[in-house]
């Protein structure tokens, strides 16, 4: 294969017609999310998830297309030309090179080899699996990546997949779509699905994903809301560029080109004009933490000002450092070059801006926005840095109607609620020794796969929680603790409403009529 067919494809997978050859031969190869682990076996699946491609090197050694494609795309190893030949029998060789998918790998021995240029894999949920396009990232491909990068399936993007509200809708933006996995998953719930990006590269990738998948999506190029000014959806989803920096965009994938967390906010402040009227939205996002002060106060004032119902949640927060080595590794730059010191000094560049910001910390996590239209709008603030405490669609869509509930529903109306526990609790207690013997200090009723499902309770609302079978209104079930204790029963509503709203947020009870 002469070296001229490999050219610099800014725009690769640009000819649909290739694509869909591509996608011939993948099929019919096997080149799928249930036939791809079942080839490896259980143990060379379960060790290329954790990094190790030994065994899944022994398990594909025989030539086939589908130990072709493998080694190709999951791999990320050279394969003979010829058995390239045969894996991309309907595309050709030629047209899988001119297009972008493929290239030479060029030996001093003249040895006649493939390797990926891109990279695709199966992928799948619950429901469907898919094929995925994206750029191949450092740990298949050496060395820093380019600036115009297109990352592929990830943590962050698994967690909003898992973390967006799934209902039918009319239409959903992804924001910032990237290879195209939210827009992915938004298909299979919406009518019309628009994703947006500033790259050039990431809508072509993101174009051939869908075009293997068979879907159909409008692909708009421009940053934040500027392609769909004028426009309004009933679901925004966002994995923006929302790496905190001085400014420079040194990757587009990572970094916006403006400073701190200025992004964010900004595409915050944007959603209420693009979202209908019970529309959701939401985005990953980085903030920044500054000395002596609350994350709470700063973010909660971006979301307050939307006027919408809002749920953000910090799930991790990074010393400036750790967040600096973390993105370098991402990047494929933390070596740098020995000579210059390149990454040495990019890390304290960034380090410096830091500093000088007075940032003590970045937190990470994914805000929720709800635009109920609501003159009071609800906004609550959690930090769960607890293993699994992730967010879920459906944990947030449940959490959002009881907050709405809950704002919908005076005391007095509470009062008259009857109310029951989930089936899902479960109650803690630590005790310490005493001269009477076991002295309860600690009561915890959780709620198992619950986010943030945690409650601290004291003897008398433990008795009231424990009351709720779904068979009394709240009222009686604290007129009989209160006679049962001889309290005064105003006295004790007022002492346990507040408990009991944080029951109902976080689906330990359930109202029932």
């Amino acid at each position: 294969m002469p070296d001229t067919l490999n050219t610099v494809n800014t725009h690769p997978l640009a000819d649909l017609t290739i694509v869909d050859s591509i996608g011939s031969d993948l099929r019919a190869a096997g080149f799928d999310a249930e036939n791809v682990p079942a080839f490896l076996g259980e143990q060379a699946h379960l060790a290329l998830g954790r990094g190790d491609k030994v065994p899944s090197l022994r398990q594909t050694s025989d030539g086939s297309p589908l130990s072709t494609l493998i080694r190709l795309f999951l791999l990320g190893v050279t394969v003979p030309r010829a058995a390239a030949e045969a894996a991309f029998a309907a595309t050709g060789i030629e047209a899988a090179v001119g297009a972008g998918a493929i290239e030479l790998a060029t030996h001093e021995a003249g040895a006649d080899e493939v390797r990926a240029a891109l990279d695709i894999r199966p992928y799948a949920d619950e429901d469907n699996s898919y094929l995925v396009v994206s750029d191949l990232d450092s740990d298949m491909r050496p060395g820093p990546v380019d600036p115009d990068h297109v990352l592929g399936i990830g943590a962050a993007s698994i967690s909003l997949v898992r973390a967006t509200v799934r209902q039918q809708v009319g239409s959903v933006l992804d924001m910032g779509t990237g290879c195209g996995v939210q827009a992915l998953h938004a298909f299979q719930h919406a009518h019309t699905v628009t994703a947006t990006d500033t790259s050039a590269r990431a809508l072509a990738l993101a174009a051939a994903t869908a075009r293997l998948n068979g879907q159909e999506w409008e692909l708009l190029a421009g940053s934040a809301f500027e392609p769909v000014a004028g426009r309004t959806f009933d679901q925004i989803v966002s994995n923006p560029p929302f790496v905190i920096s001085a400014g420079e965009q040194r990757f587009s994938y990572r970094d916006s080109g403006i400073a701190g967390d200025g992004l964010v906010q900004q595409i915050v402040a944007g959603i209420p004009a693009h979202l209908n009227i019970g529309g959701t939205a939401q985005l990953l996002a980085n903030w920044m933490v500054f000395e002596g002060t609350d994350w709470r106060e700063r973010v909660g004032s971006w979301v307050k000002a939307t006027g919408c119902d809002a749920w953000v949640v910090q799930r991790e927060l990074a010393d400036p450092a750790e967040y600096v080595a973390m993105w370098l590794k991402d990047a494929g730059e933390e070596s740098g070059d020995a000579q210059s010191g390149e990454s040495e000094s990019v890390a304290g560049e960034w380090l410096k801006y830091f500093a000088d910001n007075k940032v003590s910390g970045i937190g990470m996590g994914l805000i929720t926005l709800r635009k109920s239209g609501s003159a009071t709008p609800d906004v609550v603030l959690d930090e769960l840095l607890l293993a699994g405490d992730e967010v879920t669609g459906d944990e947030a869509a449940a959490f959002l109607a009881r907050r709405q509930w809950l704002r919908d529903t005076d005391d007095d109306a509470l009062l008259g609620t009857t109310l029951s526990l989930s089936p899902a609790v479960y109650l803690e207690q630590r005790s310490l020794p005493s001269a009477d013997g076991w002295t309860t200090v600690l009561r915890v009723i959780k709620r198992a796969g619950g986010v943030g499902a945690t409650l601290q309770l004291d003897e008398y609302s433990q008795s009231l929680l424990a009351g709720c079978r779904g068979d009394a209104p709240l009222s009686m079930l604290i007129g009989l603790l209160a006679a049962a204790h001889g309290f005064d029963q105003k006295s004790l509503t007022e002492l346990v409403l507040p408990a009991v709203r944080q029951a109902i947020t976080r689906g330990i009870i359930h109202p029932i009529s």
